[in-house]
This record gives structure tokens, sequence and C-alpha cells, in this order.
């Protein structure tokens, strides 16, 4: 999801120039390397092209990265999965990295991309997770692909529930300010350096005083979160994509997954997502869901305890 805020922060950071300027091409080269075609792979699928990396050793999990990602985002954010034995799978989805916008792009098209990915990689079964709103493209996948999903597991899915108020749209101001944002990594790297706080509190949805309060390996995970978003220019067409995917209704039959399905999501998430993961174990027949009183949209402090859940999830199916 994308807040209005960043409209904000993208007006702050025009002010922002000088010798911060070299600082920011160092960051943006350190980004540029955690996101190089180097360390990933390309495979045809019936929708284009689609960048894809992985890592680890063991059954493997799928793993659809959230807003402002790609396959970096993805394998970052299973690292513990890595170390408990999986392999992960980490596409880059529609409009992020090398991945491009397909014209036909909905959640059932990023779940036929799954399908015709797997078949390149000689996989027939998977567990598939999704963050935020990779979510939905995970869930889209269990309903129309059941015998080839292992396991369904959304983490603070980022979707429009329904029955929730209609989103207002932007004016056509606020949308040439977010789209002049997106197309300048030095706008929107200022923006970083300049609200870091409110970073976290609108674009992370979470609350920056947990951050304050984690230990230094949470901290140093949410510092790599933020790094992660750049280059935004990217990755700019993804998250478009996204904010309009996840303010409009969608029709998502949940009834109709039969994978053994665990939902996640922190009750102090920003973008709201407890009520989703909550909608998704109501639906789904015999879905579970664990919910953390606090955590933000980005687990602050729950991440060894989150794969962890997922480690035991995925024994208890026999699937590890």
């Amino acid at each position: 999801m994308v807040s209005r805020r960043v409209i904000v922060l993208g007006g702050a950071a025009l002010t922002f120039t000088g010798g911060a300027y070299a600082k920011f091409r160092a960051d943006l080269a350190s980004a540029r390397r955690a996101a190089t075609p180097t360390q990933s792979r390309m495979a045809d699928t019936r929708h284009g092209p689609v960048e894809y990396a992985s890592a680890g050793q063991g059954p493997a999990v799928l793993m659809l990265h959230g807003t402002g990602g790609g396959f970096d985002q993805g394998l970052t954010f299973t690292r513990r999965l890595q170390s408990l034995g999986y392999r992960v799978i980490a596409p880059s989805r529609f409009g992020y990295l090398r991945t491009p916008m397909p014209a036909d792009a909905d959640p059932w098209a990023g779940a036929h991309t799954i399908a015709d990915l797997l078949d390149q990689l000689g996989l027939e079964r998977v567990a598939v997770a999704g963050g935020s709103a990779g979510a939905v493209p995970a869930l889209a996948f269990a309903i129309r692909y059941p015998h080839r999903t292992a396991a369904c597991l959304p983490i603070v899915p980022a979707f429009f529930l329904p029955g929730r108020a209609p989103v207002e749209p932007w004016s056509p101001v606020q949308e040439r300010m977010v789209r002049a944002l997106l197309k300048s990594d030095f706008l929107f790297w200022a923006s970083l350096k300049l609200a870091p706080r409110q970073i976290i509190g609108s674009i992370l949805a979470t609350d920056p005083g947990l951050v304050d309060a984690a230990s230094t390996d949470e901290k140093e995970r949410v510092a790599g979160i933020i790094r992660g978003l750049l280059p935004i220019t990217a990755r700019a067409d993804g998250l478009l994509y996204d904010n309009r995917q996840t303010n409009r209704p969608l029709d998502l039959a949940l009834r109709n997954i039969t994978a053994p399905t665990l939902a996640f999501s922190c009750e102090d998430d920003r973008y709201r997502t407890a009520e989703n993961a909550r909608h998704i174990a109501a639906e789904v027949p015999g879905a579970r869901v664990v919910i953390y009183p606090t955590g933000g949209h980005i687990w602050v402090g729950r991440d060894a305890e989150l794969f962890g859940e997922i480690d035991t999830f995925l024994r208890g199916i026999g699937y590890a």
C-alpha cells in the first residue's frame, strides 16, 4: 500500500541538495549491487519474462515480496527460513526490477506466472508465502492451482477487505507528485534521509517507537528494508500497480482454497492487515491465524517468532 504522506515527504526532499549528492550516489550504488542481475535469472511465462532468484536448500517455499520490493526483498525477508533448511524462490512481481508490467496484469495473471515459473524449475508443489501486497497473488495461486499449493502463508496481507469503505482516489495533483517522486531516485533517497521516522510510520505503517526499542538485529533489519526501496525508479511501476490493486475490491473466492493456510499480522499494523488476516482465517476452511499485539506492518520484534511459527506449521503438515 502507498500512503499519501509520501507526497509530503517528496516535497520536503526538494530542499535536500548540495553535498548530500555524493552520499546518495554511494547509497544508490550499494542498492543496485543488492539487486544486480547477476543475483537473479529470467524465466519465460505466458505473461512475459519474470525475474527470480533462489537461496538455501530443502523443501521449496516461494516468497512473493511486498510493495516496494523485488527478488532482493523476498530473499532478505526469508533469511531465517533459509537457515532453517528451506529453499526459497523469490520472484520479482509485475513491475519490479527486471519483471515488466504486462498489459493483462491482475492476481490471476500473477498466479499463472508462478505456475509457469515452477514448471521451468521442475517443481510440482510448493508452499507459497506472500507479504503485504504479495499476499494477493499468493492467495490467487492457492485458489487457481490447489494441486500445486502445499501450503498458503499470507503475511500482513494487504488487500481491499469486503465491506470496508472505498478509498478516495488521488487528486490529479497528488498523482503527479507521487509519480514525480517515484521517477527520481535522488528525491526518494532524500525523503528517506530527511524523515526516516515518517517513512517508518507511513510507508512501512509501523510505530517508529517500536523500532527505537527494538534489538540491534531488528533495527538493522528495518534499516535494510528501507535501503531496499532503492532504486525506486526500478520499482515504481509495481508500486503504483500495488496501490491500485490493494485499494479496490477483488473477487477472491477464499473459500475455494484447500491448502493448509496460516495467516499472520500484527494488531497495530497501520494498514489494518489484522482485519484481513482474520478474514482469511474465517473464509478459508481450516485456516489458522496468528495476530501479534505489536509489530506493525513489518512485524518489528517478531521476525524469529513468525518464521519459527512457519517452520513448525510446515513440519506439522508433513511438508518439511
